[in-house]
């Protein structure tokens, strides 16, 4: 088959890669739509040693395995587990000690004709969701994710730092909890965007310092990080959506004085997801800016590494 196959610092397109073959209790996808993401970006900066094919949000249609499955489209969790270790018992699946992650750890990704997925990863996506709407499953969940963690009310003073491809999910996500929301970032048609569905948006001096309780870090930068902190009002909490392809320097002092509450947070609820869109209550298509067939991946690569570009799509079957 054909994938993205990264090793090193080199991208490259291969068309000799042998077909998955699933395991006990793995399906077998047909690919039919990847997105590109910056942790894809980070991975071919060295963010993480990966050898492999790359990508992890995907839709496909199940081939093999998973007979109630088989035929429809689906999309996946990325983390798959062990089921026996100690944080598979407690519950906590996707810090599986043993686990493998879609493109990202010792289990080849999405950028490809196929994949392989335990059963129990695959969500079928509903018919009133369209295959590009779908693509979006794997971040607008991991924008969920941050309710999982923190209890967002109305009148919650809430701000979130970027306005990139995550920045703008979180956004749309949090906007439905009725909180006091303020977007800023450094792109004005990025904002417009967002200020098109009523969302308040800002470059960096329409923030009121020290007066937020929540923000939510999704620059990945350590400038992003030093503007959420500083927004926040003592006993606030901060939240980091991005992982960080360098070392980030703080003054943890500040955050003891303050005691500032900081939580780390990645995958989310898949079945959330699904059903905002199905209700269409968040707006994912608007996000993409360009697509291309697999054949063109490393150019596709190339453009979503450019500055200012939301989601890029790769169409694969």
């Amino acid at each position: 088959m054909k994938g993205l196959w990264l090793e090193g610092d080199r991208l490259e397109l291969r068309a000799n890669i042998p077909q998955p073959q699933p395991l006990e209790n793995e399906a077998l996808v047909r690919v039919l739509r990847a997105g590109i993401c910056n942790t894809d970006l980070e991975l071919i900066r060295g963010y993480y040693p990966y050898t492999g094919i790359l990508g992890h949000e995907f839709v496909g249609v199940v081939e093999e395995g998973a007979e109630t499955l088989q035929g429809r489209r689906v999309v996946g969790e990325i983390n798959a587990a062990c089921g026996q270790c100690s944080l598979c018992r407690r519950g906590i699946p996707t810090h599986c000690e043993n686990r493998s992650v879609l493109g990202i750890v010792n289990r080849n990704g999405a950028f490809a004709d196929y994949l392989a997925l335990p059963a129990v990863n695959l969500h079928p996506v509903p018919d009133r969701v369209s295959t590009d709407a779908a693509t979006f499953v794997e971040p607008l969940a991991a924008a969920l994710e941050i309710q999982e963690q923190v209890r967002v009310k109305e009148g919650d003073r809430v701000l979130v730092v970027g306005d990139g491809k995550l920045g703008q999910l979180v956004a749309q996500t949090l906007a439905l909890t009725g909180c006091d929301l303020l977007v800023v970032g450094r792109h004005e048609e990025k904002l417009a965007n967002l200020g098109d569905r009523g969302i308040k948006t800002g470059l960096l001096e329409a923030i009121a310092w020290r007066s937020f309780d929540l923000a939510v870090e999704c620059t990945g930068n350590p400038e992003g990080f030093d503007v959420a902190r500083r927004a926040l009002r003592p006993r606030g909490i901060l939240v980091l959506k991005s992982t960080y392809a360098d070392r980030l320097t703080l003054d943890a002092s500040v955050l003891v004085v303050d005691e500032i509450t900081l939580i780390g947070s990645r995958c989310g609820p898949f079945a959330k997801a699904l059903k905002l869109l199905e209700q269409e209550k968040v707006d994912v298509t608007s996000l993409i800016q360009a697509r291309y067939p697999l054949e063109k991946g490393v150019e596709a690569i190339d453009r979503a590494k450019q500055r200012g570009v939301l989601k890029v799509l790769l169409e694969i079957s």
